[in-house]
């Protein structure tokens, strides 16, 4: 078993640098239809090789209109990925681009949420000649006209979709999700920093308390909040939609503006996961009531595969370990991860996957953690599939059912600035920012976030080392993710039945299914031992006569 897994795990440097390649290839085939097809619509048709706006034709259509919203989305989302590619020729185009076709002076009633995500960003290192800072005014105007959300809450909690231009509608509903509010304090705050205006970090702030202080006696939060009662309307707690970046940035406002309060919060929200949202195998993270815990619904859906990334950043590598492996093994099921898999059934709930970025951003973070070459083979899983099944020649088109591999007609921005982002770094080493010894953090949709020292809060520790200490000396590693003896739970749970062929030479095992685990049976011990015959001689000699008599 020792020997198979190391012969599967291992990737040469040579075949490191051809993936890394690859995905960069990627982007840049994705980014540059876009441009040429798309320009200066928000996203890329990629089978029709045309660009899309809002759907003007129907204002209700909230799967196209909450995201996009006629500012050439996919470009703007896009800009710091030239800056982990190192292009600055194509970073300095981009961003004369942006200043002179993008505007939010528009009538568009966009989701605070995505629109705070994906385009209010205001941080770049690189510098282009005759730059005025037109970006930062840019994402100024945009917070400025989020603003009017957080009016006329009675709760501080935001209203979940603006007007740019007139502000909250009459209309608009007082329900949000909790992510939708929680997940504001990063860029806000950042924005406030740079301005100088506290406004945007305070309004994101309260609405993040908010949320918090309306935790039940477990500590759990629910998905949907009335903003003016602040009354649950939805009780499921879990790690996924929903509620998924509300954990995400406490932690990372910790890290990002070294403010302890955030760190306690989330310490707290954290062990009522562990105790309440996870399951006893310690692999599924539920969607349970917030009052009692009970089980709500026999589902994960694929948003919540970001989690074992968080996990690695507040450091517990063994829960993010076997909460990884399950969507491993969905990914291996399907070649995809639908967007809801229920895990009672083993079976897909829903089968459309818009490539999102979750699953390969935490293969990311547990490779910066263990540096254990399993997750180079998992990336490059994801890599193959991607080109195999989405790749089109105007871009990536999602795919609308992972059972019959048929795409749907759309390329989400989030596929060039996080997904494609997110495998490039896993197998780019060597990066700067894979090295960098700051407080940045990575946003919910990937974008570079480091705080200059003038804005700190607190002083940081400078480390020498990025990798978990079980795993600093690879040397003296004796077992891989491969090897573990509860490694194959997570494919039971999946219901996966794997196929690949075995063969020998000289002795050694080769496998052609690149990441098969060793055959376990459901509750992680080796099904198929070897076995010596064990004989046990039960004769006896007859005792003496005299002692018969006694």
């Amino acid at each position: 078993q020792t020997l198979l897994s190391k012969q599967v795990a291992s990737m040469t440097d040579q075949r490191r640098l051809e993936l890394m390649g690859e995905a960069k290839d990627m982007f840049y085939h994705g980014f540059n239809k876009y441009m040429n097809h798309a320009f200066p619509k928000d996203e890329l048709n990629p089978l029709k090789c045309s660009g899309r706006g809002r759907d003007k034709t129907n204002p209700n259509n909230i799967i196209i209109n909450d995201v996009l919203g006629d500012y050439s989305l996919t470009l703007v989302d896009s800009l710091d990925s030239f800056v982990v590619f190192n292009d600055k020729a194509g970073f300095e185009t981009a961003i004369r681009n942006v200043i002179e076709h993008v505007s939010f002076n528009v009538n568009s009633k966009v989701q605070v949420f995505e629109a705070n995500i994906r385009v209010l960003d205001s941080r770049f290192d690189f510098k282009i000649d005759g730059y005025n800072n037109e970006l930062l005014e840019l994402a100024y105007d945009l917070g400025q006209r989020l603003l009017p959300a957080f009016q006329n809450s009675k709760t501080g909690i935001p209203y979940p979709r603006v007007n740019l231009r007139y502000g909250v509608p009459k209309s608009e509903t007082q329900e949000t999700c909790t992510a939708g509010a929680g997940t504001l304090i990063l860029e806000f705050g950042v924005l406030s920093r740079l301005m100088n205006d506290t406004k945007f970090e305070n309004v994101a702030r309260r609405a993040l308390f908010s949320i918090w202080n309306r935790r039940t006696d477990l500590d759990l939060v629910g998905n949907v909040i009335n903003i003016q009662t602040g009354q649950w309307i939805h009780t499921a707690a879990s790690t996924g939609a929903g509620i998924d970046s509300f954990y995400e940035y406490l932690l990372k406002a910790y890290v990002l503006f070294g403010e302890s309060e955030y760190l306690h919060i989330f310490n707290e929200a954290y062990s009522a996961v562990l105790r309440y949202i996870r399951d006893e195998t310690g692999y599924l993270y539920r969607n349970v009531n917030i009052l009692n815990g009970g089980l709500m619904s026999a589902w994960v859906d694929s948003l919540s595969a970001y989690f074992p990334g968080l996990q690695v950043l507040a450091g517990d590598l063994d829960n993010a370990i076997k909460s990884h492996l399950l969507y491993y093994n969905i990914w291996r099921k399907y070649r995809a991860l639908p967007e809801r898999f229920n895990f009672h059934l083993r079976n897909v709930e829903i089968a459309s996957y818009p490539l999102r970025p979750e699953f390969i951003e935490s293969t990311y973070f547990l490779y910066r953690a263990t540096k254990d070459p399993f997750y180079l083979r998992v990336g490059e899983m994801v890599l193959k599939d991607l080109q195999s099944y989405t790749r089109v020649e105007c871009g990536y088109a999602s795919v609308k059912d992972v059972l019959t591999k048929k795409l749907e007609d759309r390329m989400e921005s989030f596929v060039l600035s996080e997904t494609f982002k997110y495998l490039y770094l896993l197998f780019d080493t060597e990066h700067i920012f894979n090295k960098l010894d700051d407080n940045f953090v990575f946003t919910t949709e990937a974008h570079i976030f480091p705080l200059n020292a003038q804005y700190w809060k607190k002083t940081w520790k400078h480390i020498d080392n990025f990798t978990c200490n079980a795993y600093k000396n690879p040397k003296k590693l004796t077992t891989s993710i491969l090897e573990r003896p509860d490694a194959d739970l997570a494919r039971e749970l999946v219901g996966f039945e794997e196929h690949f062929e075995l063969t020998t030479s000289s002795c050694v095992m080769f496998v052609f299914e690149d990441l098969s685990l060793p055959h376990l049976d459901p509750y992680g011990y080796c099904e198929a031992p070897q076995m010596e015959p064990l004989i046990i001689d039960v004769s006896y000699d007859e005792p003496p006569e005299s002692s018969m008599n006694q």
